[in-house]
């Protein structure tokens, strides 16, 4: 009988042990329910360190990127899907802890890059190369391509790609950041706002209020679409993961919810309205 290759037998050994490292893991998240022990929970974390470590590193999508600061994001995200996860609900950990993980790290990326200004050369090349694709579009009748785009402004395509990424990186302007017109000149952006009066502050902390209220008359089903979605910024697939629902009925959730905080705020305003109007 021919002997089994050495890399065969290498394989199947380390499936084998990973099997075994996966049961080991199992059979301690289900005693960690049931117990809360705070060793138990220390090991389950360790064991599972090198699934963030292999999530931050597929996520640090720049060189500077700081993959020690990801891990420890990671971790965070980890530490929830100990305490949350349910052994008995049907899905497998690993599947449940990468998606927490992924998505503490994607808000800290996501958190992190909005505050930082690109250069000015890259802001400029930004504003030039939108007002292109309008003209192009225009022209040629279609979105031009970056190689388009890269020949019309004599500059290559990787300049492009960095105009996009301050583009997409963009979500946050500073009150000081300076603009230019028409003549020439600069001013801050917080000098183009309008002056805002005490009043219009009122108006705007009522409102917020109301609008609080409001969603605490909501159903329990649609005031939960509303909480994960705006308070805690989860996207639609992670609202119907969440909530074991599919996506379609967390859009048509909270397109209900919508409907339901326009009746209740204007129904909440109408005495306002009428007292003022009789005072």
């Amino acid at each position: 009988m021919q002997a089994e290759p050495a890399s065969i037998k290498a394989t199947h050994n380390a499936k084998s042990t990973t099997d075994k490292g996966h049961d080991q893991l199992h059979v301690w998240l289900l005693s960690y329910e049931q117990t809360r022990d705070p060793g138990l929970r220390d090991a389950i974390i360790q064991a599972s360190l090198p699934l963030v470590k292999r999530i931050a590193y597929g996520l640090a999508r720049r060189s500077t990127d700081p993959v020690e600061d990801l891990i420890q994001v990671g971790s965070i995200g980890l530490i929830k899907a100990v305490d949350q996860f349910k052994p008995d609900a049907g899905a497998k950990f690993q599947t449940y802890a990468t998606h927490l993980i992924t998505g503490e790290i994607r808000h800290y990326l996501r958190d992190k890059t909005a505050m930082i200004r690109a250069p000015r050369e890259l802001q400029e090349l930004s504003f030039r190369i939108n007002r292109l694709v309008q003209n192009l579009t225009a022209r040629l009748g279609r979105e031009p391509s970056d190689i388009e785009i890269a020949h019309e402004l004599e500059i290559p395509v990787s300049r492009v790609n960095e105009a996009y990424e301050v583009d997409r990186r963009r979500t946050l302007i500073s009150l000081d950041q300076a603009l230019s017109n028409d003549a020439g000149s600069e001013q801050s952006l917080i000098d183009t706002l309008i002056d805002g009066r005490y009043q219009t502050n009122q108006i705007a902390k009522e409102d917020r209020f109301m609008l609080i209220q409001a969603i605490k008359q909501l159903r329990d089903g649609l005031r939960e679409v509303v909480q994960l979605t705006f308070y805690e910024d989860l996207s639609q697939t992670e609202v119907a993961r969440r909530l074991g629902i599919s996506q379609m009925q967390v859009s048509r959730r909270l397109r209900a919810a919508f409907t339901e905080l326009h009746k209740i705020i204007t129904q909440n305003r109408k005495p306002q309205s009428q007292k003022g109007k009789y005072d």
